[in-house]
């Protein structure tokens, strides 16, 4: 048979519970306010293109160099990170943008820009990305305070995402106006014939390597506000549609519709094009049109803010351990 337990009993046991619960787990909330391991955000700023077309003076180059920042446009994006460490991290992040060239901004000259200026060619090219990737943070190991508010932490960021592009060029109209179209149905540099058989059809969704480096400031124990550089290395060369010779005009009828035939021959080659009037060259066979030496590149400047969530769950844990049950019984 079961002894009923006695009220009073019942109540001390109750309020001795309640004591052990709720002292430690403030106690444990507390220590581990500035501590969570989950950050979000979002971020803006100006996506740069590294690519064949465009440029400066001299011979193309890479990185900030050969950026026309007039074709500058913004890209945005979010973020989601967990700190498996203090000092380390995983990323997931998602952003778009959108890229452009046109040697049409290169500035008029003598040497090795002049032949990209007459080339005369141009493309724009909506960008979305996502990525992952780990964040270290080296200065964590220095630092001599608990918490986050006032720290500015440095760090560099590695990983591996896709991206996707669709490139366009302007075909004008007998009367001048235009309209963009996708340039990748219309094989401008002969992919997909079988008289080039080393030029595949590229694809527009391509993997990425993405590298950078950055800083945040903490302007509490969780919001952070803070600067990233990130380069995106590319395993194609055709994110402008620019990579390698001029092919023969001819066989773009064999490949296309009529009004496709019209398009290409516009966008393939440009030397001399004026809006509006007929072309009145055409390209030479094999003449060089692009670099297929290097791949084509973007990089970005973000401003980001982010918030570090409170890590409740750990507190509770926390909490849990360092609670015990009185024995009555």
């Amino acid at each position: 048979m079961r002894r009923p337990v006695p009220f009073g009993r019942v109540t001390v046991l109750f309020l001795v519970l309640f004591l052990s619960f709720s002292a430690p787990a403030v106690q444990a909330q507390s220590v581990t306010m500035a501590n969570g391991r989950l950050e979000v955000g979002a971020g803006i700023g100006p996506l740069f293109f590294l690519g064949d077309l465009g440029g400066n003076k001299g011979q193309g180059k890479r990185f900030v160099k050969d950026v026309n920042f007039p074709l500058v446009n913004m890209a945005k994006g979010v973020f989601a990170q967990y700190y498996i460490k203090e000092w380390l991290a995983v990323r997931v992040a998602a952003n778009m943008g959108r890229v452009e060239g046109d040697d049409a901004q290169i500035r008029e000259g003598k040497g090795d820009e002049q032949a990209r200026r007459d080339r005369n060619l141009h493309f724009r090219s909506n960008i979305k990305e996502a990525y992952l990737a780990f964040e270290f943070s080296p200065t964590v190991f220095f630092e001599r305070y608990d918490g986050l508010l006032g720290k500015v932490r440095p760090y560099g960021i590695a990983g591996v995402g896709v991206f996707n592009f669709n490139p366009q060029g302007r075909f004008y109209r007998p009367d001048g106006s235009f309209e963009w179209v996708d340039l990748k149905p219309l094989r401008t540099e002969g992919q997909g014939m079988k008289e080039y058989p080393n030029r595949k059809e590229y694809k527009l969704t391509q993997i990425e390597i993405p590298v950078g480096v950055g800083v945040k400031y903490y302007v509490n124990d969780n919001l952070f506000f803070g600067v990233e550089v990130m380069h995106r290395k590319t395993f194609t060369d055709y994110i402008d549609d620019v990579s390698t010779e001029y092919i023969d005009a001819n066989l773009f009828a064999n490949y296309l519709t009529p009004e496709q035939t019209a398009m290409a021959n516009q966008v393939h080659f440009r030397q001399n094009f004026v809006p509006g009037a007929p072309q009145t060259r055409v390209a030479v066979v094999g003449e060089q049109r692009g670099n297929p030496k290097q791949t084509d590149a973007f990089f970005s400047t973000i401003l980001r803010m982010g918030w570090r969530f409170n890590d409740i769950i750990s507190g509770d844990r926390m909490a849990m351990r360092q609670a015990r049950c009185p024995s009555f019984y």
